[in-house]
């Protein structure tokens, strides 16, 4: 709902000194102190006014300073009821000061609430505030009609557009708060995605790779049951070694790659290829650099593809390709199938789903199931 004008406060940004310049703040507090200096030199220099009245005179301007600064705090606090007694003090001092013969100071004080109400007061308060100020003004003041009125016409003009100058100046302060909160929660959330980014690629590098290693240890368990050879469960057993080094050396590639170190998408499939027997790689369309979460999806998915064949179709044919299109990049590992492997049942069969899960999250699709001779796996990423 649309806050009334009328008893609407400016804001604490425009009542404040946020965003305030130094050289207008010294311009600020050089007029006050001269209007300061002004009003105690009119009480001290008459010389109709004796020492008593003179520091009388004093004394009251000091009581208006000191009330002026009560006005600016009570305002700033948006509190109606102080700030109004607070200005009924100051418009009190400015009649006791005509009443005593101090002329000058009193036009000063009534200039300065006409003023300052209408730049701090809601319009609803400070309008009569005002009214009341300019009035006692103009029938204590002895110009001429028409320069009376040109003075009060520019004083209340001179309060709203201080008022309005001080709304526009807040009002860039709160834009400029915000501005930053939404910098640091967008540093926030990138920092987050980025943390969410290399959490999934360690997890998908490191499943990968305790999945193989799991491959070659059951193999080894079921050789040790059957009373096989030494040298045959040994085989295994430096296998799941090798894999294991394997997986520390994919986990510093990940890491250099999310730092955008990338080895070629090509000869990346052609090393994984490559420990297959009876494996192939073909590369169609034109080939190019790939952002890194492409690339990576690509690369985990053709790595999760060739464990599973060899977990469930060992010995299997198998054809990978890899096909660049205008705004997609297609990854088809085939195996030709064959009777499943004694390790078929072991993992907990989540690897494709991670995958697929990384291919949606790239706005993808990945679909693995049999076709016609053995078992495919389609990845599509846009690119």
């Amino acid at each position: 709902m649309t806050e009334n004008v009328w008893t609407r406060w400016p804001s604490r940004e425009a009542l404040g000194r946020n965003g305030v310049t130094g050289s207008r703040l010294l311009l600020t507090w050089s007029i006050r102190l001269l209007v300061l200096g002004m009003l105690l030199w009119s009480a001290f220099s008459r010389s109709d006014v004796g020492p008593w009245d003179a520091l009388a005179g004093a004394a009251g301007v000091l009581l208006a300073g000191l009330v002026s600064w009560g006005f600016f705090r009570t305002t700033y606090a948006h509190r109606l009821v102080p700030s109004l007694a607070l200005m009924g003090v100051l418009l009190g001092i400015a009649v006791a000061a005509q009443a005593t013969g101090f002329r000058g100071p009193a036009l000063v004080i009534w200039c300065g609430c006409g003023v300052s109400s209408l730049e701090r007061l809601p319009l609803a308060a400070a309008l009569p505030v005002a009214s009341v100020a300019l009035t006692s003004y103009s029938a204590f003041n002895n110009d001429v009609w028409l320069t009376t009125a040109a003075a009060v016409a520019g004083m209340a003009l001179a309060g709203y557009v201080m008022r309005l100058d001080a709304e526009a100046r807040g009002n860039a302060q709160r834009l400029l708060v915000q501005e930053r909160a939404a910098r640091a929660a967008e540093a926030e959330s990138a920092a987050l995605a980025e943390r969410a980014r290399i959490a999934r690629e360690i997890h998908d590098v490191l499943a990968h790779s305790l999945s193989a290693q799991m491959v070659h240890l059951e193999a080894a368990r079921l050789l040790l049951e059957r009373g096989a050879d030494r040298q045959q469960v040994l085989e295994r057993v430096v296998a799941a070694r090798g894999m294991a080094r394997d997986g520390l050396s994919e986990t510093r590639q990940a890491l250099s790659a999310l730092r955008g170190d990338l080895s070629p998408l090509e000869d990346f499939l052609t090393e994984v290829v490559g420990r297959t027997d009876g494996a192939e790689v073909t590369v169609t369309g034109e080939c190019r650099p790939l952002p890194v979460e492409a690339s990576q999806a690509v690369r985990r998915v053709a790595q999760e593809a060739m464990t599973n064949v060899r977990k469930h179709a060992p010995g299997a044919e198998v054809r990978v390709r890899l096909d660049y299109s205008d705004h997609e990049v297609t990854l088809r590992v085939r195996d030709s199938g064959g009777r499943p492997g004694e390790l078929a049942g072991s993992g907990g069969g989540y690897g494709l789903l991670g995958m697929r899960e990384r291919a949606e999250l790239l706005g993808g699709s990945l679909d693995a199931g049999p076709d016609e001779e053995g078992f495919t796996v389609t990845l599509k990423v846009p690119v």
